[in-house]
């Protein structure tokens, strides 16, 4: 499990009101070559930790809109 030690953790701007809130921490790729993310409502709970080019591709998807149902 990769440590997040040190993490500064931001609200994703695509988080919303009706409870779908993540919290991402870009400060940490240098320094463990992850991007973290937690779910806002649980901040002790677990976290992810995602490499650089997995999450870009995560977001590209959420930007295109890519999981809409």
């Amino acid at each position: 499990m990769t440590e997040l030690t040190g993490a500064v953790w931001r609200t994703s701007s695509r988080s919303n009101d009706q409870g779908l809130c993540v919290e991402v921490a870009t400060n940490v790729v240098a320094a463990y070559g992850v991007v973290g993310v937690r779910d806002s409502k649980d901040r002790s709970g677990p976290r992810l930790a995602v490499r650089p080019p997995g999450w870009t591709a995560f977001v590209t998807a959420i930007r295109a809109d890519a999981f809409r149902r």
